[in-house]
């Protein structure tokens, strides 16, 4: 029953509306696939390490990002 409610609500848009539908169908799916993916093998860590090089700590890394936001 609901697809075909689907269907028909479909059809009776605008073909510039049937495009910005089938859009976000194709987020909605792929966000969902995302979240069951995380779900069956948990969270990577593999950034982890990935600023090793920078010298700064964060609090010294947050006040040299406001210098430059207020410049």
């Amino acid at each position: 029953m609901e697809a075909e409610v689907l269907i028909s609500k479909f059809q009776n848009l605008p073909q510039n509306a049937k495009k910005e539908l089938l859009d976000f169908l194709d987020f909605l799916t792929s966000r969902y696939k995302k979240a069951e993916s995380y779900q069956k093998k948990g969270f990577s860590f593999d950034w982890e390490g990935g600023l090793k090089d920078v010298k700064e700590n964060s609090v010294e890394l947050q006040h040299k990002a406001n210098r430059w936001r207020n410049t």
